[in-house]
């Protein structure tokens, strides 16, 4: 039997609610409504390891604070990522009376994970931020350029997306002219929601089949030429990866379309709204720019891009004092994680001159931490110091609209206005 280490979590009774009930944080509206926080906070003080029973989803555990997600996502053969990493099971994707599994390289354990993350790990070296920075700040000055003055617009759209999008089609050397595809099936792909009606769930799995088509046509026009830096390139000329059936192909895709668009664009989205509603801060920022690399981080933490990860019980065990049993399913809840009181004074604060403020969870930890975070954190920094280069200020002029999802969080529409400093 595994046993969970006690560290500073003292183990409790183990709570169970029953759906409906508040601690059922499946529900999207409590983000659409960005009232999570209370919720989440009255879980970490009362029950920071919770069962909740008879959701839209299914029953599963919520892990809502720092140590115990740590602790769960350092013991991957006890916590498997091979069910899926949302709160989705195969049968919520897949239509009436089949079973379609899309498997990536995040949803698979050892030893089949490490060999295949490592086919596209060379793509977010150190060396190739390096090489692609000139072009990043090349493309986000001309954004910044770009944009209107005196009037509102709609931040998400035109610079969260543009530039996450852009980066993207980079990364993929897709047809630029058709970069926005990138973004419409990352938000088909993303929205777990989508699972609970039979005619959404039907329309998706439509449109990531014919994702899945033209990244096949891409696949075939490369697959005689030599090996490229681009990431198909990559899986055509790896072992690991270059006779991956269908299936496998378009989960590998989901995965890096997803975490490479939706992460990185709500987190410039949360940097523009953050900022504006601690308007202290930003005058801080605006007054000392060698804050940016912590403020980015900082930002990251105070997000959260993706509210949870998902993982599914191996065995039956004990989880500092609570009886886990095999086939559990356990959600870890990074945006309650970042949130911690007693890892983060002032949680719900933005302080971008916060000690060690890049310990936050929003990338994961352990062996599945999100292979991608360097350029998040390289584009995201870039965008800071561009717009410090040209003094200036996103001012939001209405509440945003936001993802209606329990896995992405992040934001649909911003309207802002531009001013300067």
């Amino acid at each position: 039997m595994a046993t969970a280490i006690r560290d500073t979590e003292q183990p409790q009774e183990t709570v169970v609610v029953e759906a409906p009930h508040e601690w059922d944080v499946s529900r999207p509206e409590i983000y659409t409504e960005d009232r999570w926080q209370p919720i989440f906070k009255e879980m970490r003080e009362k029950a920071p390891i919770n069962k909740v029973t008879g959701s839209s989803f299914g029953d599963y555990w919520n892990v809502t604070t720092y140590t115990p997600i740590q602790h769960v996502e350092a013991l991957p053969d006890i916590y498997s990522s091979a069910d899926g990493i949302t709160i989705l099971d195969d049968s919520d994707f897949s239509p009436e009376g089949e079973e379609i599994i899309l498997p990536m390289f995040i949803a698979m354990d050892r030893p089949q994970h490490t060999d295949q993350r490592r086919v596209v790990a060379p793509a977010f070296t150190p060396a190739e931020m390096t090489r692609m920075a000139d072009d990043i700040r090349r493309r986000t000055g001309e954004t910044l350029d770009s944009l209107p003055r005196g009037e509102a617009f709609d931040w998400v759209d035109l610079v969260s997306i543009e530039l996450t999008t852009g980066m993207l089609a980079i990364l993929f050397d897709f047809p630029w002219e058709d970069r926005r595809l990138l973004t419409y099936w990352s938000d088909w792909a993303g929205d777990v929601e989508l699972s609970h009606n039979p005619e959404t769930r039907e329309e998706r799995l439509k449109i990531l089949f014919e994702m899945g088509a033209y990244f096949q046509n891409l696949w075939d026009e490369r697959v005689k030429k030599d090996e490229a830096p681009d990431l198909i390139s990559r899986m055509i000329h790896s072992e690991a990866m270059r006779d991956m059936d269908q299936f496998t192909y378009m989960g590998n895709l989901i995965l890096l379309i997803v975490g490479g668009n939706d992460t990185t664009r709500n987190s410039m989205s949360g940097f523009a709204y953050g900022l504006d509603k601690f308007a202290d801060e930003r005058a801080k920022l605006e007054g000392n720019p060698d804050l940016i690399p912590n403020a980015v981080q900082e930002l990251i933490r105070w997000q959260t891009p993706l509210a949870h990860m998902r993982r599914t019980a191996t065995q039956d065990h004990e989880l500092f004092g609570h009886q886990i049993s095999e086939g559990d399913k356990l959600l870890l809840w990074y945006i309650s994680g970042n949130r911690d009181e007693t890892k983060f004074e002032r949680p719900d604060d933005i302080i971008l001159d916060r000690d060690k403020a890049g310990r936050h969870l929003a990338f994961g930890y352990g062996i599945h931490r999100c292979v991608g975070a360097r350029l998040a954190e390289l584009q995201l920094r870039i965008l800071l110091e561009e717009m410090a280069e040209r003094r200036l200020r996103v001012n939001v002029v209405e509440e945003p609209e936001r993802v209606a999802a329990c896995f992405v969080h992040g934001y649909r529409k911003m309207m802002v206005e531009l001013g300067e400093y």
